[in-house]
């Protein structure tokens, strides 16, 4: 007997791209699902990486801005300073010979801060010799004087100038229009001056004798060993400052190193504006070293801040 022709066998598995078996066109459809999956995800991976860099490149320019606002030393204390009268008094004075003129002035500073009262003439400076200034801080009364040179000159104006004395850190805080002659007669300075003006010239000269007795004071074995402390605290930051963006540049790739580089600018502005402003004016920067150590001290407190963003963020990642 003839066997029967065997009809169509069962069709042979397939196998997809996870092993497991499929047949016929529901196989196709789950290997192209399965296809469509793993490009879907590496379309996501590519566009969460793609984000991540945006993010990175805004961090990059907000800590510019910040560091920006931080080495910008023009955003001093507030300091105000008002003329609460004069001796001799009255808008037109005429002084007699070695007479000085005299402001009483209400201060209040948030830091040490000295005054200074400059007179002026048509915008220029006048010829005349004003008074040194102390340290003030908080809230009192400071003194001002000047004196004119000889009998030709003359003040329209006094300019008050507070700060620390460089030219980047000393501001106009006030004006006070006065016209300051000088005659030739002594009658006027034989008048007593006011109480004011003995008391605060009191208290100058008591600062001024604490001054010279503190300079002239040895330093004890404690002061040496704490300012050779200081110094090396300072020598250390200034070099770690430099150091540790250094490496990072060195280490890092891509945004991080970008980032790197924001403390390693900010360490070469500030010793750069300290060159250029002692080659010009030589006490214009005469506390440099402590510039030098806010610069160490912000420059390694935003390598740490970037130490702990990589750990956040993966170094593949951006």
């Amino acid at each position: 007997m003839t066997p029967a022709a065997a009809g169509p066998g069962p069709a042979s598995p397939e196998f997809s791209l996870d092993g497991s078996a499929s047949h016929g066109l529901g196989g196709k459809a789950r290997e192209l699902s399965y296809r469509w999956n793993r490009r879907g995800c590496a379309a996501q991976a590519v566009h969460w990486g793609e984000s991540v860099s945006i993010t990175m490149n805004r961090f990059v320019l907000a800590a510019f801005v910040v560091l920006w606002i931080c080495s910008v030393r023009v955003a001093h204390a507030q300091t105000t300073v008002q003329v609460m009268e004069t001796y001799p008094a009255g808008p037109a004075v005429e002084l007699a010979h070695d007479q000085n003129f005299y402001l009483r002035l209400a201060y209040t500073v948030d830091q040490p801060t000295r005054i200074w009262a400059e007179p002026y003439f048509r915008g220029a400076p006048a010829r005349a010799g004003s008074n040194p200034s102390r340290s003030y801080d908080g809230v009192g009364e400071a003194l001002g004087w000047f004196f004119l040179m000889d009998a030709d000159a003359q003040a329209d104006e006094v300019r008050i100038r507070a700060g620390d004395g460089s030219p980047g850190g000393t501001h106009e805080v006030a004006r006070y229009p006065v016209r300051v002659v000088q005659g030739g007669g002594a009658a006027a300075g034989t008048v007593d001056p006011p109480e004011w003006v003995t008391r605060l010239s009191a208290l100058d000269a008591q600062a001024q004798r604490d001054a010279e007795e503190s300079n002239d004071t040895p330093l004890s074995g404690s002061d040496v060993v704490l300012f050779g402390g200081f110094m090396l605290l300072m020598l250390a930051l200034g070099i770690l400052g430099f150091l540790a963006p250094a490496w990072g540049l060195w280490r890092w790739r891509g945004g991080w190193r970008l980032a790197a580089a924001v403390p390693a600018v900010l360490m070469a502005f500030v010793v750069l504006r300290i060159v250029v402003g002692t080659s010009s004016d030589p006490s214009s920067h005469n506390l440099w070293p402590f510039e030098v150590l806010i610069a160490g001290a912000e420059s390694i407190g935003v390598m740490l801040v970037l130490v702990i963003a990589r750990r956040v963020w993966p170094e593949r990642s951006v």
